[in-house]
């Protein structure tokens, strides 16, 4: 058979303009890439203008950028890094100027103890405790930007570009300026995050590592741990998934249990960690007296930048877990932002740090992020930047300009 010439039976090509198109191999390539870095990217974006703010706030108030990032409790989970408990130095002391032995103890073990392990990776005279510390707070912010994209497809009505926008509304999160410090905020969330992804994708063990983990960072482990309990709960009520439930539910309270039990050992105090908390820094739990006459009293006289603005925050932070329940987000997601709230505006003690402590409340932003989601694209891009710029200047100014901690 020979092949047929134009004309017969195959029409003949013409000379014309032509479309060059890319090369598809190479346009998928392109987007795969972009698919895998994209929470990266936004989440390091947005922190990178978070600190480029805080440079010229800290040149204007005559402030070292490095020694604002590691002040209030950095010094302390530096030195806990640096020395363990027994080693802090004598100079650090708690919210009343008193120290004990046991005064330490009131910080949780988790952040510090993989600062000071990462940190002697490469040996004595290495990378140092500082900048181990600021590796492991950004690395473990881009950990929970892709908990928080991944979340962000699960939810109900959610997609990839929700996800997206949720790790953008976390990065420029109002006090988003702790996930560039030396705090445990940024592993914290990062662990509770992937925990709760455990949960929605029904990975039991998953769920139960990283809620034992966040129970070993922060006192707030309680309330990933009451998520994740009622979640295994129900699972095992309805036989679902075999033994996994079990042992991710066993798994679970290992780390914060185990933490407040050995601190109890160590002070002699069925409820050493709390007695300790309640001596050194004024804080129990009172529910909410506190938090309501420190807002009644900020707005009555509004003096200071900080308190007014972390009585808003808490008046849209309540407002955002009302439109949670309404818009059905799931049930675990909705239990873990109460027990982060409770926790929060439920205690006593320093007011000053409300606005921080509702960082890991990242829960609440979903209803934020599926609105954005349904509107335009520049109208989403132009939400978030106002908000990237207010949150950079509130973040640096807590940090540079107010002279309390946070």
């Amino acid at each position: 058979m020979t092949r047929a010439h134009p004309g017969e039976g195959e029409p003949a090509h013409t000379a014309g303009p032509t479309t060059e198109r890319t090369p598809p191999g190479r346009s998928w390539t392109a987007r795969r890439i972009w698919t895998l870095l994209a929470p990266a990217m936004i989440f390091l974006g947005i922190r990178e203008f978070g600190l480029l703010v805080l440079t010229w706030m800290a040149a204007a108030n005559d402030r070292s950028v490095t020694e604002a990032l590691r002040s209030w409790d950095g010094q302390w989970f530096l030195a806990i890094a640096e020395g363990g408990y027994s080693g802090v130095t004598e100079g650090l002391v708690d919210a009343f100027g008193n120290r004990s032995a046991e005064t330490p103890l009131a910080f949780f073990p988790g952040y510090p103890a993989v600062v000071r392990w990462f940190a002697a990776i490469d040996g004595a005279g290495g990378i140092g405790l500082v900048t181990s510390a600021f590796t492991v707070t950004i690395a473990s912010g881009v950990a929970c930007a892709y908990a928080l994209a991944r979340l962000g497809r699960h939810i109900n009505g959610g997609s990839r570009r929700t996800g997206l926008i949720l790790v953008a509304l976390f990065a420029a999160s109002p006090m988003s300026v702790v996930l560039s410090m030396a705090y445990s905020e940024a592993m914290f969330c990062a662990l509770a995050a992937w925990a709760l992804v455990g949960v929605l994708e029904r990975r039991w063990l998953l769920a139960g590592v990283f809620c034992a983990a966040a129970g070993l960072v922060r006192s707030t482990g309680a309330a990933v741990l009451l998520a994740v309990g009622l979640a295994v709960l129900v699972a095992v009520l309805r036989r679902r998934d075999g033994w996994r439930p079990w042992v991710g539910g066993l798994i679970a309270p290992v780390g914060l249990l185990g933490y407040l039990a050995w601190v109890g050992v160590r002070t002699g105090e069925w409820n050493g960690w709390f007695t300790l908390q309640e001596r050194g820094w004024g804080t129990g739990f009172d529910g909410g007296l506190a938090t309501v006459t420190f807002s009644l009293e900020a707005l009555a006289d509004a003096r200071s930048v900080l308190e007014v603005t972390t009585v808003a925050l808490i008046v849209v932070a309540i407002a955002l877990l009302v439109i949670g329940f309404v818009r059905r987000v799931e049930w675990p997601l909705m239990v873990y932002a109460v027990g982060v709230l409770a926790m929060d505006l439920g205690a006593n003690g320093l007011m000053n740090s409300k606005a921080r402590l509702l960082v890991p409340a990242f829960t609440l932003l979903i209803p934020l992020a599926l609105a954005l989601a349904k509107r335009r694209p520049s109208t989403a891009v132009l939400t978030l930047c106002a908000l990237t710029v207010a949150s950079s200047w509130f973040g640096a100014y807590s940090i540079t300009s107010w002279n309390y901690a946070i």
